[in-house]
């Protein structure tokens, strides 16, 4: 009996110190204890923040004509602690809910950044590592890309002009064809020196990766990353969005778009589908809640700032209250009302991403729609006065309409 007894202790003490869960995803051992049902009725949403009411904001929002389908994940101190769809994946088409699946567009560099970091924490290679370590692609203006660090590269101070090509990737040529004309391109400024946004320069990663891993960068993500988070519903490419049991189509306006699959040939810069449930995982990962996966040091080299960029969201009204910005490694940081933010969003025909939370509190929003509309760009400062407890302030401007976006298909 006493033996017995002391056994049951044991379990119980064992059981006492097991990390607990926060929402569907936690600092638990992957498989340690199967995941919660996502909390999409109005009785599971929990938390300090008034999600009724946060419910009823979208709701409005999903009036504008520029809207068709919405999928909204929040996650409150650690906790995912609201779970919505909205609209529809087209015309006629199933409601939005937590199993449809979209792209993520440029949200898909926060990977690439993550998973180079925790290959350097490895020891497989060193983010001081220069370009000329590996057999890649890319060429830059001058013969830059012999001195050109990992770090740079993914920190978009290549010196290319913005978006350098990306034209020429959307009317189908190979990425790795491109890279190699870079060099004929007039800087505009030195390696290193400047953020410039790039696609098809930043998707050489891929090619570093594959260089040290053996594998294709997509198994990489997956081995590495998506399977020891759980990311069931994420995938990679055209096959793998259309392979979902229920994906949202391309729309703007209402209107079906035809389907682009320029992008998904530079995957390091915007290859990824998934869920709004999956997006909300890789967003716990990026708030530590995942040390076995991305160690603090990890999420560190990430998430810091090394070098200052132009007000993200262009003319957005959300873009002048977003202080400071910076880019890391695939990882957008600004502060917003004094607090420190970090992110990214994205965007190709049809479809936009976007992920921001706060660091310190664990708390943040992630977005996915079928459709080219901003006004879910600006509702994330909303989203944010909520949190903190501010003063309303109409970011959706609804009786002011939704400008459409200009420029390369590719939006950030």
């Amino acid at each position: 009996m006493a033996v017995g007894a002391a056994v049951l202790l044991l379990l119980l003490l064992g059981a006492m110190l097991l990390p607990r869960t926060t929402g569907r995803l936690t600092s638990a051992p992957h498989g340690l204890a199967a995941a919660p049902a996502p909390p999409e009725r109005p009785q599971d949403w929990r938390g300090d923040i008034d999600y009724r009411a946060m419910d009823s904001r979208l709701r409005a929002m999903m009036t504008d004509r520029s809207m068709q389908g919405l999928a909204v994940a929040v996650v409150e101190k650690g906790r995912l602690s609201f779970v919505q769809g909205y609209g529809v994946t087209a015309e006629g088409g199933a409601p939005v809910d937590a199993r449809t699946v979209f792209r993520w567009a440029s949200l898909s560099k926060t990977v690439a950044g993550t998973l180079t970091a925790r290959l350097a924490a490895d020891g497989a290679l060193s983010l001081q590592d220069p370009l000329s370590a590996f057999d890649t692609s890319l060429k830059l203006p001058g013969d830059a890309q012999v001195g050109l660090t990992l770090e740079q590269l993914l920190s978009q101070r290549t010196g290319l002009g913005r978006n350098a090509y990306d034209g020429r990737l959307e009317d189908g040529e190979d990425p790795n064809v491109i890279r190699g004309s870079f060099a004929a391109l007039k800087p505009v400024c030195p390696p290193g020196t400047c953020h410039t946004y790039q696609n098809i320069a930043y998707d050489t990663i891929t090619e570093v990766i594959h260089a040290r891993t053996g594998l294709d960068y997509a198994e990489a993500v997956k081995r590495r990353l998506f399977e020891p988070l759980g990311m069931k519903s994420t995938t990679f490419g055209e096959a793998g969005l259309k392979s979902s049991a229920q994906w949202a189509r391309p729309t703007r306006h209402g209107r079906a778009l035809p389907f682009s699959d320029a992008y998904y040939h530079v995957p390091a810069a915007a290859g990824v589908n998934s869920t709004i449930v999956d997006l909300a995982i890789w967003m716990q990962a990026q708030m530590g809640l995942r040390p076995d996966v991305l160690s603090p040091s990890v999420l560190g080299e990430v998430q810091r700032s090394r070098v200052g960029t132009g007000r993200p969201y262009g003319r957005l009204n959300i873009a002048r209250e977003l202080k400071g910005p910076g880019y890391g490694l695939g990882m957008r940081s600004f502060t917003y009302r004094g607090h420190d933010l970090v992110g990214h969003s994205g965007g190709v025909a049809g479809y936009r991403a976007t992920m921001m939370f706060e660091p310190a509190t664990r708390t943040g929003i992630v977005m996915l729609w079928n459709s080219d509309a901003n006004l879910p760009f600006r509702y994330q400062a909303e989203f944010f006065d909520r949190v903190y407890g501010l003063p309303f302030t109409d970011f959706l401007e609804l009786d002011r309409g939704d400008p459409m976006p200009s420029g390369s298909e590719l939006a950030d």
